[in-house]
């Protein structure tokens, strides 16, 4: 009667390209072994280093020397979660890396060929009416891009009107005073210049010496368009609260 066949060992292999676990059979030889490495670390069997630990040593057990064709994993001795190190023996320059993607060529599928799928992202969005397929937004998609004399129309900012700057929440109330370019200012496009009723600003209306508004000391600030919004919005003496997002 033949004795029992030796049971599989979970071992974890180590290698510069991979970490896991493998299961080995006791009655593989050492040649066998190495075969079935090199689909997990890409590393040939006769370039392969194989070293081992057991689970609770520190020192380091070789395999090389060994007659790999007749020792078997069994002689080993192996215990569960013996740890099987496997180094590579050919120089670097000859060695693929896997971890390397800048060479791999990418497939970009063409914008056409997404906007027919149903199970996309973007068909999400369209059904459920997101981002810029929300209706309720269709009436400000025009202001796109700040500082523009088109986002200024939209916004019906003129000189002379009453206005807030920032939200509901953190406004500051004032008057337009200035709109157009400024040339002090290292960001282009359209600002607006803005005469505060509080000092609640950075400047009195000039940049760098140059006058464009009249205001008292630290009534005047620049902002964006994007940051004004004209409406009946009367003189008051309890604004405390800074907002200086994008403020010059």
């Amino acid at each position: 009667m033949l004795g029992a066949l030796p049971k599989d060992i979970v071992i974890l292999v180590h290698s510069e390209n991979a970490v896991t676990e493998r299961r080995v059979t006791p009655s593989w030889t050492i040649a066998d072994l190495k075969s079935k490495l090199e689909p997990v670390t890409g590393i040939p069997p006769s370039a392969q280093k194989l070293s081992y630990q057991f689970p609770d040593s520190n020192g380091l057990e070789t395999i090389d020397g060994l007659n790999e064709n007749v020792v078997r994993i069994s002689e080993l001795q192996w215990q569960t979660y013996t740890k099987l190190i496997v180094e590579d023996k050919r120089p670097p320059g000859l060695r693929e890396n896997y971890s390397d993607t800048s060479q791999v060529e990418k497939y970009e599928m063409p914008a056409e060929e997404y906007a027919k799928l149903s199970n996309s992202v973007l068909a999400w969005k369209k059904r459920n009416q997101l981002g810029r397929f929300d209706p309720k937004k269709a009436d400000t998609t025009a202001i796109t891009q700040e500082g523009t004399a088109t986002e200024v129309e939209l916004r019906n900012i003129k000189v002379g009107a009453r206005c807030i700057v920032g939200d509901n929440s953190t406004e500051r109330r004032g008057q337009v005073a200035y709109v157009g370019q400024v040339d002090k200012i290292p960001q282009g496009g359209v600002w607006v210049g803005v005469r505060l009723d509080e000092p609640t600003g950075k400047n009195d209306g000039s940049i760098e010496g140059m006058k464009f508004f009249d205001a008292q000391k630290n009534h005047g600030i620049f902002v964006r368009p994007s940051r004004v919004t004209v409406g009946d919005y009367p003189e008051t003496s309890l604004l405390e609260v800074e907002d200086i997002l994008e403020e010059i």
